[in-house]
């Protein structure tokens, strides 16, 4: 029985009526990793270890969990104790951890089953999975097209079908961005919400992981059992955990949706402002109201996240020195001859690049003119979100401004036009708000995404409005055909 593009509910249901065993649901999944290997969407499988665990799993027990004997896929980003961890880079290709990622830990303990770790820009720096050591993904929906980035391994798996679910971390758009382009749903949770214990950092204070999956529904499963304080990281917000899913189905009659004055979208494919005006039909249908709000310093946040996340990959990545983990290069005539032959060995051109710059920004005599000024430009912006939810519920906006593109076609001369991808999406890392995309359509036989953004701690809210709109349309039920890959 094939589980190809089933989702968590429909998986979940399989398992209760015993049409499937998660021996033949692990088993499915590594065959279609195997028939679908051209997509490059996996780093490393872990075939022995998830068929070990399937087979241990007794689904006759007691056990509420919803996620017991699901498999899922990893971003390779995440530790995972005896599994091999690189960041989808030559530096830590040799890397296996002692330990594994609270968050990866509590999806497991939930009852799931890791297959394997996911290709993604190395050290989650790129918006189109281009800078991995390991070659780029491709995108489900057309061969040598870009799955987005960073988290483009895993969008690209469970938009073919091979998982239903994925993790992925958002620094500055890395979950919603491949979502948009893969056509299947991404959240990024608040800031603090899901531990970042043992998830290899790039920007200590933008990083925040997050589930893709292909309906709000399963994100909501995902998010819940993700969730949680966790005393060993000190960034982790010590709240309850709703169950997500039991929140979800509630009407939006009366729902504030804000749509930023700010964003231009006049400047946007034709197409793409079409979709765009057709979701907030559907929305007004089902008794949403718009309200046109103003962020007045919003147009500063991609040149803020450009100065502070270098400045703090700059800072992070200063471990990875060649001396006690990871790729040491060999005749080297002293310690500094290891370290400059080392890094400059392992680490790919756009890492370095963001290390230069970072440290520039770090350096005396330039701290205050650009991380410092970075930083309380930021307030600003956190304080524009603060004031406008005092009206809205929620806000509006497209994920990213174009569909998919081909390989090399966008920053290889310029790689700012490939940092303004992330347009849409990173104000809401810098303020430390959830956000999520959804699939509303495509442009040219490629999905797109809706942004929507919520306050802080209201997940719930998000997803129940996605998950309405999901129920009101079947953008979501949209697959890929995978003939270039068969």
């Amino acid at each position: 029985m094939s589980i190809q593009f089933k989702s968590i509910t429909e998986l979940r249901a399989m398992l209760d009526d015993k049409l499937i065993s998660p021996l033949e649901l692990v088993q499915e999944s590594h065959h279609l990793a195997d028939k679908f290997k051209e997509l490059n969407c996996f780093i490393t499988m872990d075939e022995d270890l998830s068929k070990k665990k399937a087979r241990t799993i007794d689904l006759g027990k007691e056990n509420n969990s919803f996620l017991l004997g699901i498999p899922l896929a990893q971003k390779d980003l995440f530790c995972t104790q005896d599994l091999r961890t690189t960041c989808a880079s030559k530096i830590l290709s040799n890397f296996i951890p002692p330990y594994t990622a609270t968050a990866v830990e509590k999806l497991e303990d939930s009852g799931s089953i890791t297959i394997g770790k996911t290709n993604m820009d190395e050290f989650a720096m790129g918006s189109s999975n281009e800078t991995s050591y390991f070659g780029n993904v491709h995108n489900p929906w057309k061969k040598g097209y870009v799955p987005g980035g960073s988290s483009g391994g895993s969008a690209a798996a469970v938009a073919a079908g091979i998982v239903p679910a994925a993790t992925g971390t958002d620094t500055g758009g890395s979950i919603r961005q491949p979502a948009a382009h893969c056509g299947i749903t991404g959240l990024k949770p608040t800031y603090g919400r899901i531990s970042r214990w043992g998830m290899i950092a790039f920007a200590s204070s933008l990083d925040q992981a997050g589930p893709l999956a292909r309906t709000a529904e399963d994100c909501a499963v995902i998010l819940s059992s993700m969730s949680g304080h966790d005393p060993k990281d000190t960034t982790s917000l010590n709240v309850e955990v709703p169950d997500f899913l039991s929140k979800l189905n509630y009407p939006i009659k009366g729902l504030k949706i804000g749509i930023i004055k700010e964003f231009d979208l006049s400047d946007l494919d034709k197409e793409v402002q079409t979709r765009f005006e057709e979701s907030k039909k559907v929305y007004e249908k089902l008794g949403a109201e718009f309200v046109d709000v103003s962020l007045p310093n919003i147009s500063a946040s991609v040149p803020t996240y450009y100065s502070i996340a270098p400045a703090e990959c700059s800072s992070n990545l200063s471990r990875f020195d060649g001396v006690r983990f990871g790729h040491r290069a060999e005749n080297t005539d002293d310690l500094n001859d290891l370290y400059i032959k080392s890094r400059s060995e392992g680490f790919g051109d756009e890492v370095k690049r963001r290390i230069l710059i970072g440290t520039y920004a770090l350096s005396a005599g330039y701290y205050d003119a650009y991380y410092k000024k970075a930083q309380q430009v930021r307030r600003l912006i956190k304080n524009d979100f603060d004031l406008v939810f005092e009206s809205v519920d929620i806000l509006m906006t497209p994920t990213s401004p174009s569909t998919a593109f081909e390989f090399g076609s966008k920053g290889a001369q310029n790689p700012v036009e490939l940092y303004l991808e992330d347009l849409f999406t990173i104000s809401s890392n810098l303020a430390g708000l959830p956000a999520m995309s959804i699939p509303h359509g495509q442009v040219n036989s490629l999905p797109v995404g809706l942004q929507l953004i919520g306050n802080f701690l209201r997940e719930d809210q998000l997803l129940n409005a996605a998950h309405i709109f999901q129920q009101n349309t079947d953008f979501h039920l949209a697959k890929p055909s995978m003939e270039d890959f068969k």
